[in-house]
């Protein structure tokens, strides 16, 4: 096992990740910026070291200053979180070359599995299925719009290296296409630095289901059940569930059994995701893979008894899985909700100082944050403040566990998305299992009409 672990990144998922380090026994080296050097992250770490200013280009996305603090740390490996630098290729190739542990796949994997495009033709060739659409960039909008009309509207117009809604937009005409291409394409070059653009068949009113999976270095994959992530807002989640309430055993063995074929297909090892969208049919098509820890990894560990962290340390350092897939458990059910120091209405960050701050306590609650009652929430860096998990033996003791611990939740100072959570989760649909990707927009109506 490693000795001395880098974590190459801030907030709660830092800290997440020094818990399970400390509780292996491994010396954490936490870095930071200037606008954090008061983080709780900063101060569980054996040792923290100042990387830069405020800005992220400048801080945690500067490699050549994470390597030299690395290096001069004698550090045995790298953990990247989530976000960041942990799905950047050339980060991982560095850590390699530097004679670093980076703990993730490998740099080819990661390359590959960053473009949606490469992505989709590597699992079109292992047999995994995926949304009807093409696997090359486009020329330009008189392209796209002839794709679409063979394909069929609506579509999802999507850059190649994008994520978290930036570059995507639905189209249900050949006029939106040109209306929405250089838009979406300017946006996918100034943020990934990468314009391909691309179109697949929009699936409407899908679940967004995905697959958490292991693997070894010594052939081993493993699924460990699905987490719906369906509730979004500006196409990022804010509730994450496991197990999901609508598919059926027998959809769940088979997306399962599709996802180690996807992993082994590109020969993956230490944590992943497949991400699926999953029709009213229950068909379910690959929308991309996650080749990191995921923000939503909670509720997976609450459901199987499993550390993610500790299972992706091991497997980096050379270790077996020491479980068969038939020995991977799932008990009652868990929920994990998003706190965002947000306008409840108009998702627009709400940076500040946090002047009072009680979480909840109860059976089956857990919190991940790394914020506390003097912390000041900067506008330089992802509004996510906090994540609290709950678990019950079923999924109706869960939900009303959550309802309990947001209604005990109090943050001050600033505004945050509570309110909006508290309304998903009291809404007779979510009770019911009506989770789609557009519960948002078709349920919170007041919200709807504030975004506008």
């Amino acid at each position: 096992m490693f000795k001395k672990v880098l974590i190459a990144n801030r907030g709660e998922i830092a800290v997440r990740v020094m818990r399970t380090c400390k509780a292996l026994g491994i010396h954490t080296i936490g870095v930071y910026s200037e606008a954090d050097a008061d983080a709780p992250h900063v101060k569980m770490a054996d040792e923290a070291h100042l990387i830069g200013s405020a800005r992220v280009a400048e801080s945690y996305l500067n490699i050549d200053k994470i390597l030299e603090v690395a290096k001069g740390t004698k550090a045995d490996a790298i953990h990247p979180g989530y976000g960041l630098l942990s799905e950047n290729a050339e980060f991982a190739r560095r850590c390699e070359e530097a004679g670093l542990t980076f703990i993730g796949p490998s740099p080819a994997v990661i390359s590959k599995m960053g473009s949606k495009i490469e992505s989709r033709k590597a699992m079109e060739e292992a047999g995994v299925p995926v949304v009807p659409g093409i696997t090359y960039p486009l020329a330009d909008a008189e392209e796209a719009v002839e794709v679409a009309d063979r394909i069929g509207y609506p579509v999802m117009l999507k850059a190649s290296a994008g994520g978290g809604g930036i570059g995507m937009q639905v189209v249900k005409s050949g006029d939106e296409i040109r209306k929405a291409f250089a838009g979406n394409q300017k946006r996918a070059t100034d943020f990934f630095g990468d314009g391909a653009m691309y179109v697949e068949k929009y699936v409407e009113s899908p679940r967004h289901i995905e697959i958490q999976i292991l693997a070894d270095g010594f052939g081993n994959t493993v699924y460990l059940w699905e987490r719906e992530c369906s509730i979004q807002r500006r196409h990022q989640k804010v509730v994450e569930e496991a197990p999901s309430s609508f598919i059926t055993e027998i959809t769940r063995k088979k997306m399962g059994e599709a996802a180690v074929k996807a992993a082994k297909s590109i020969g993956y090892k230490n944590a992943g995701t497949i991400e699926f969208l999953v029709d009213e049919q229950q068909n379910f098509y690959f929308l991309e893979m996650n080749t990191r820890l995921q923000v939503e990894h909670p509720v997976t560990e609450e459901i199987t008894g499993l550390d993610l962290v500790e299972k992706q340390l091991k497997i980096a350092a050379g270790e077996a899985l020491t479980f068969s897939q038939e020995e991977v458990k799932r008990d009652g059910h868990a929920i994990e909700v998003r706190v965002y120091a947000e306008d409840p209405k108009t998702f627009f960050p709400s940076p500040g100082k946090i002047t009072k701050l009680v979480l909840p306590d109860g059976e089956g609650v857990r919190h991940e944050l790394a914020i506390h009652g003097q912390s000041v929430v900067t506008p330089f860096y992802d509004p996510m403040i906090a994540k609290l998990v709950v678990k019950g033996s079923n999924r109706e003791e869960a939900i009303e566990r959550l309802q309990a611990a947001l209604a005990d939740y109090q943050i001050e100072g600033i505004k945050t998305n509570i309110p909006m959570l508290q309304e998903v989760i009291s809404h007779p649909a979510f009770r019911s299992g009506d989770t789609t990707t557009n519960f948002v927009e078709k349920y919170l109506k007041p919200l709807k009409k504030a975004n506008k």
